[in-house]
């Protein structure tokens, strides 16, 4: 089975990453497409503007935000269908997102919806 991580697209590219998913709407500050090692990058798959700054990255708002997330995604059957055929053909797939808080993310929020997902279709 797939292994689905997440990690900030600033930190060092590595090799355990397996393939890099830029899942942001937004290209990264300062981050070259060179230094960034990005396989694939999924705007679609990201939140929309609105909602990410509706959401601004409070910890309060963070089950309201994965609600309003997951249904955007499920409006978005082509990026959710290729971000899914990308994890059944991977090893491990990183999701990189530039946020700076680490633990209330779209990343992590994805890796949720990816997993309610693989057990859907279990």
């Amino acid at each position: 089975m797939t292994t689905v991580r997440v990690k900030r697209v600033y930190e060092a590219p590595s090799a355990a990453d397996g393939f890099r998913v830029l899942i942001d709407r937004l290209w990264p500050r300062g981050l070259t497409r060179e230094k960034a090692h990005i396989d694939l990058w999924l705007k679609a798959a990201s939140p929309s503007h609105e909602l990410r700054r509706r959401f601004h990255h409070d910890p309060a708002q963070w089950d309201d935000f994965r609600a309003s997330y997951f249904a955007e995604l499920e409006a978005e059957p082509a990026a959710v269908a290729e971000l899914m055929e990308v994890v059944g053909h991977h090893r491990t797939v990183t999701l990189l997102f530039g946020a700076k808080d680490e633990q209330f993310n779209n990343a992590r929020a994805l890796v949720e919806f990816v997993d309610a997902r693989r057990k859907r279709k279990g």
